[in-house]
């Protein structure tokens, strides 16, 4: 039981750390910043990357999620 309370914590962390880069990519996509969101698509895709290594997440919902994301940035246009 100590094993996996200390695991369900740790793995509340790191999802709790994934929607927070998550949402800042994604504001910074509605704002307009699509340079600024370029910056920090390493880093998302990075730390997805990392969820999966950990066992927090399944390969295939991190693959879907960076799918997104790059949509996401794909889809802004740089303001003119």
């Amino acid at each position: 039981m100590r094993n996996s309370q200390r695991k369900h914590l740790h793995n509340l962390s790191v999802k709790s750390r994934l929607r927070r880069l998550e949402k800042n990519y994604r504001a910074l996509l509605a704002s307009g910043k699509k340079s600024e969101a370029v910056k920090l698509l390493p880093g998302v895709n990075s730390a997805l990357d990392k969820a999966v290594k950990s066992g927090v997440l399944h390969r295939s919902a991190a693959n879907r999620k960076k799918s997104r994301v790059s949509v996401a940035l794909n889809r802004v246009h740089p303001p003119q």
